[in-house]
């Protein structure tokens, strides 16, 4: 066919540039407006189970209130002498109870931890620590909460170089169906001496799509696991996003990937 006798491509209406450009405001206002969204929101959160366990008087708010923000009973100090003419029209940043001073929470709680932190570190801190391990420990229901806690502390903060080494592809949840996996490491211990017909046992752990956090923990033969080249993180968000989102488009040589014939478009 020539394309002389090609149809015209017909022209899109004012309707369905409105609604592509809808769309594509979309894309990139929903991504920055839910992140700062979820920073305000945990920010306010953490505000709130710290601030309260601070006396009022060494209130950040307080404090910042008596320099910024004129008062109606006392003479102006500091900063707000300049704008003290008419005390009964504070600045806009100015609230009852001094400046609304969102993130100072956050603040406070870093610096606790870290302190806490330097001093469980130290002989003292340490020492102290194990004390109060042992008085957890003759705790019957007390020590069974801290000992969970304290094991999901250590599995998620800890410092180590310990992490899911590949992505790759097990046959799950029946032969000839294949899902995403991340490899832990190698099966140990009691694990791999009751499969002895296998040269080696892999722990892959499964994650479930949209939420990668959960999942399965698979003991799989070296031999049926497929290795993936994609990184760990484009693994994760080819999971997240229920395979719409592909990682770069490319294998691992860096040549474009073209879907075969009969494939789904």
């Amino acid at each position: 066919m020539t394309e002389q006798n090609q149809p015209p491509q017909k022209k899109r209406g004012i309707f369905a540039s409105l609604r592509a450009s809808f769309l594509t405001g979309l894309v990139v206002v929903l991504p920055i407006g839910l992140t700062l969204y979820l920073i305000w929101t945990v920010t306010g959160w953490i505000d709130g189970l710290v601030l309260p366990f601070i006396p009022e008087s060494y209130q950040p708010s307080e404090w910042f209130g008596y320099w910024f923000c004129p008062s109606l009973t006392e003479p102006a100090s500091g900063i707000s002498r300049f704008w003290s003419s008419d005390p009964a029209k504070p600045p806009f940043f100015c609230k009852e109870n001094g400046i609304n001073l969102r993130g100072t929470g956050v603040i406070i709680f870093l610096v606790f931890t870290i302190f806490m932190g330097w001093l469980a570190r130290g002989l003292i801190g340490r020492s102290f620590l194990h004390w109060a391990e042992r008085l957890v420990d003759r705790t019957p229901i007390v020590r069974s909460v801290y000992s969970g806690i304290k094991q999901i502390a250590e599995t998620v903060f800890a410092q180590t170089d310990q992490n899911f080494e590949k992505a790759c592809l097990v046959e799950y949840p029946k032969e000839g169906i294949w899902a995403i996996g991340f490899i832990s490491t190698s099966a140990k211990g009691e694990i791999a001496a009751k499969f002895p017909e296998h040269d080696e046992m892999l722990s892959v752990f499964l994650p479930t799509t949209p939420n990668p956090t959960s999942g399965f923990l698979l003991f799989v033969p070296s031999a049926d696991v497929r290795m993936l080249d994609m990184k760990i993180e484009d693994a994760a968000k080819l999971i997240i996003s229920a395979g719409l989102v592909y990682p770069n488009g490319k294998d691992k040589d860096g040549v474009a990937i073209s879907q075969p014939t009969g494939s789904v478009k």
